[in-house]
């Protein structure tokens, strides 16, 4: 026996004795303390469970010592948000708007493109009133310009540690939750920007983009046969690097100006030559911008797999770059010198996080962008080691080669940022134009104001949290009761208060309560128990109730618990005696009868009955824990409980009297019925003289009668119908049988609902009509066509022979007469043999019910469908490891070309069959790239501002 078990047991051991007139108050205060376990103040280090004399452990560990100051709030530091002396500004990441942040700051230290945009015309002298900015409202910019002048501005002025560029996000339409191709992203910015900076008047800010980012170069071709040389010019504001097999920078860009061979199918025509020729080809930079743009394309595109891959291999590069030996016009200035490198870390093209090394053009020095955090590196060097072991699975990484001076190598860079080396300083600091320097200063008030505001609620903690720090040292002295007048306290409520990080609400002791509206027994050991004092303090400062004193210790509890407890203690004896009383004869005028099954689990039903009784007080007042009982659960639990048998519940007949089968009940002595009506006092009885049911035996008596009936009719319907209920030697309609002109048509469920009866006769009903007015429409015409019949509608009827039909006609009840006539053709077409249907087929009924059939046909959720691949005897791909933009489907000649479209909708039903063509892949990669760039940014970016212009 368990050591708690045996403490309950000893603690109302009186209950066996006391009977419950003679229970008194110390019988209740023992009842209280059954499961109290000895806890002495001092000693014991944890909250004794259900103990309500301890009140250690409860969260007064906090509260006894000194405490830091901090330890009151949990509001940071609002300068923790102000942004250090000589650092940069960082930018909100919305979610997955990290590619957007890492531009932003690239852009803003491109200070010829931050004086230019300040020098864009605003509306803001829109917003502008009198001598300032009008206070009611904020500014919100109108133009793409405009919010990129706001943004710098704050990127350059702001007392913020980071800034949000939700309007700028917003402005443009991206899903903040959606992380997009940053190479995509830029380059459809730089276009959207230059659009609309080409309306300005000033020619500097007009030409900007051109004159920052824009180089020119031709492709040329040359003919083998005459020498002539073809040009084709083109501007770009960014080079596409291949790196797939190179470990240099330079190798990708000498790959990119390399000659190729134009021979065999792939010959170039030639207009001095009119005719194909054998040709080279390549690409010769004219002129370079003064920030060059390299995008390595780690991003391609897998044909297996049908989507983009990541490149992780490592590419060398130096931080100065001689770009002289590429272009076709010597002599120039082409030294450049690494101004930012853009990472993308993860192994995945469809996820990770972008960041953004970017030196400072007017210091030298470097900084990582990571968001709001922006980290100055050391010494004025570039570090990206950090970046490199966050990319790839331990397993997977390759060794890192070694970087000579001025040298770095990286698997993680995307794109690479140089800036035309020039012998000049930077000059003096962009100023910010005065109505941007207005909005900045507001911006930095209302920071100011915020951190003012914060500090004073950090002030209002502290000072709060030492007022509870003296009141809990002062207040916890006093809690303890000893032999002074004492309450009790819901632990609960004494640990919130206890808990600074929640506020202290009014003292709730509801959930407590029993249903007389006094301390629950078993609720005590959620209780605490406190001095009067404490208990005033407590109620005069929060309220709430009801306040639970000596007095609020039922007595109606105890006394019921008591009479439970002595019902438990005698049920082990009265089991004996029942198991005895059973085993001696009974007769047959002097016992009762009792269900087999009651018998059985008598024991177990009586306990359940008295914890039943027991736990009734657990629902104070219709409450449950504190909270009301929903009144349709309320009545659930007693339409179930009503469901449930109870004792001798299970020898009754369903009109409340003795059931009639005596395979169910047993006789008993009247002995053993008081015992067990003891327990049962509502128990149905039935003496052994008591008659079974009249009604019952009344209606087994028609049952048996209706049965064999039942199977006399079914013998002679299956004499009868030999044929139809075997189904042999049946008639078919697309195979007319010679020997009549003439066969009858019943509903097919007719036919199995009867085939049930016939060999089941005693558990099925008589089959007593035809049914055919479920084959008619409601005009009375048949729904179904002679070729429908011989096809898929032969599954609803059945065929019967003349013979059959006479018979069937005397048996059932014929509502209607359906039949097909065979007959020989016309003077016009006498060869011909025609088959006339009674009555005729309603034509506009028959087109509804094919209609509806499609339109259930179309309408579902799960169904198969077949996809046959059309190859051609060309070898295209593995099997249906095919590129969205290969595929063609259709389906009976029409195409399926609606991707937003239900398969229901297009027409494609259960078990169709689509057919699937894939096109000839494009073989050559470098085509497939140029095929991706103008395909795939429509995708990602559809519906974005970036795509409006």
């Amino acid at each position: 026996m368990a050591p708690r078990l045996q403490l309950e047991k000893a603690a109302w051991r009186w209950a066996e004795t006391v009977r419950p007139e003679e229970v008194s108050q110390e019988h209740i205060e023992t009842a209280y303390r059954i499961w109290l376990e000895p806890c002495i103040r001092g000693v014991c280090r944890r909250n004794c469970k259900g103990n309500p004399n301890c009140l250690v452990g409860i969260g007064e560990h906090i509260w006894l010592g000194e405490i830091d100051e901090n330890s009151f709030h949990n509001i940071d530091d609002p300068n923790c948000e102000r942004r250090k002396k000589n650092s940069f500004v960082g930018l909100t990441n919305l979610g997955a708007t990290c590619y957007v942040n890492t531009f932003l700051q690239v852009w803003f230290l491109n200070l010829e493109l931050r004086q230019a945009l300040y020098l864009c015309p605003s509306t803001c002298s829109d917003y502008m009133m009198g001598d300032g900015i009008q206070e009611e409202k904020d500014y919100e910019p109108q133009t793409i310009c405009e919010h990129l002048q706001y943004l710098f501005a704050l990127l350059q002025n702001s007392n913020r540690r980071y800034i949000d560029p939700s309007g700028f996000v917003k402005a443009l339409g991206l899903d903040t939750g959606q992380q997009q191709d940053a190479q995509e992203f830029s380059k459809l910015f730089m276009s959207l920007l230059e659009d609309t900076l080409s309306k300005q008047k000033n020619p500097d800010v007009r030409n900007i983009v051109q004159q920052q980012f824009c180089g020119e170069y031709a492709y040329v071709t040359v003919c083998n046969q005459c020498g002539r040389e073809s040009k084709l010019l083109s501007k770009f504001y960014e080079l596409e690097l291949n790196i797939q097999g190179h470990k240099q920078l330079t190798d990708c860009i000498s790959e990119f100006l390399k000659e190729e061979k134009l021979e065999g199918d792939n010959r170039y025509f030639c207009e001095n030559c009119q005719s194909k020729q054998n040709a080279t080809r390549k690409i010769r930079l004219l002129s370079l911008p003064c920030t060059l743009n390299l995008q390595l394309m780690r991003f391609v595109f897998d044909r297996q797999t049908g989507h983009k891959k990541k490149l992780n291999t490592y590419i060398g590069f130096s931080e100065i770059l001689d770009m002289e030996p590429y272009v076709e016009h010597k002599g120039g200035s082409y030294v450049y010198e690494l101004s930012a490198v853009l990472i993308h870390r993860g192994v995945s093209a469809y996820s990770g996080h972008y960041i953004a090394h970017v030196k400072d053009p007017q210091s030298g020095e470097w900084y990582k962008f990571n968001d709001e955090d922006i980290e100055k590196m050391e010494g004025k060097k570039l570090q990206l080691g950090i970046e490199e072991d966050l990319a790839e699975p331990a397993k997977s990484q390759t060794r890192k080669p070694k970087c000579g001076r001025g040298a770095h190598c990286s698997r993680n860079a995307y794109m690479l940022v140089y800036r035309l080396q020039t012998r000049e300083r930077p000059g003096t600091p962009i100023q910010v134009p005065a109505f941007l320097q207005e909005l900045v200063d507001r911006d930095n008030s209302k920071f100011e104001e915020w951190c003012v505001e914060m500090a004073e609620m950090r002030k209002q903690s502290v000072d709060k949290g030492k007022a509870k720090h003296e009141e809990v040292k002062e207040l916890y002295q006093r809690l303890p009761a000893g032999a002074e007048p004492y309450e009790f306290v819901s632990l609960e409520w004494l640990q919130k208060w206890l808990d600074e990080s929640t506020p202290t609400k009014p003292i709730d002791n509801h959930a407590c309560l029993c249903s007389h509206d006094k301390l629950h027994p078993d609720k005590i050991s959620i209780m605490k128990r406190i001095s009067e004092y404490a208990a005033d303090i407590f109620y005069s400062r929060y309220g709430g109730g009801p306040r639970l004193t000596v007095k609020a210790l039922c007595k109606e509890c105890v006394v019921e618990r008591c009479r439970v407890l002595r019902l438990k203690n005698q049920l082990n004896e009265d089991y004996k005696t029942v198991n005895n009383l059973l085993k001696a004869t009974v007769k047959s005028s002097d016992g009762f009868w009792v269900g087999k099954s009651s018998l059985r689990s008598w024991r177990q039903l009586a306990l359940e009955q008295l914890d039943e009784q027991d736990g009734d007080a657990d629902q104070s007042n219709g409450k449950m824990n504190g909270n009301t009982l929903n009144k349709d659960e309320s009545k659930e639990e007693r339409k179930e409980d009503e469901e449930e048998l109870n004792f001798n519940e299970d020898i009754l007949c369903p009109h409340g009297e003795l059931c009639i089968s005596e395979n169910e009940r047993r006789l008993v002595s009247k002995e053993a019925w008081s015992k067990l009506q003891q327990y049962f006092p509502k128990a149905p009885e039935f003496p052994s003289y008591k008659e079974c049911c009249s009604q019952c035996k009344i209606l087994e008596r028609e049952g048996e009668e209706n049965e064999a009936l039942h199977k006399m009719i079914a013998n002679e319907q299956k004499t009868s119908l030999p044929n139809l209920f075997q189904d042999k030697n049946r008639p078919c309609l697309s195979n007319w049988p010679e020997e009549t002109d003439v066969l009858y048509i019943v509903s097919q469920f007719f036919v199995e609902e009867w085939r049930k009866f016939v060999r089941k006769p005693t558990r099925c009903s008589p089959v007593s009509s035809v049914g055919n007015s479920a084959l008619l429409c409601p005009h009375g015409g048949l729904m179904f066509t002679f070729a429908s019949m011989t096809k898929e509608d032969s599954k609803l009827i059945a065929l019967i022979w003349p013979s059959e039909w006479q018979m069937i006609q005397k048996l059932f009840v014929v509502d209607h007469v359906i039949k097909i006539t065979r007959t020989e053709g016309g003077d016009a077409h006498p060869s011909e043999t025609q088959y006339i249907s009674e009555p005729k087929l309603c034509p506009e009924c028959r087109e509804g019910l094919l209609c509806q059939q499609q339109r259930d046909l179309r309408e579902y959720t799960q169904a198969t469908i077949y996809v046959h691949k059309v190859v051609d005897n060309k070898k295209i791909m593995h099997a249906f490891s095919v590129a969205p933009f290969d595929q063609n489907l259709s389906i009976d000649g029409k195409v399926l070309s609606d991707d937003c479209a239900t398969l229901g909708t297009l027409g494609v039903i259960p078990e169709s069959v689509i057919l699937l063509k894939a096109d000839e892949p494009i073989a050559d990669y470098a085509a497939m790239d140029d095929v991706m760039q103008v395909c795939m940014p429509e995708e990602g970016f559809k519906g974005t501002g970036l795509l409006g212009h």
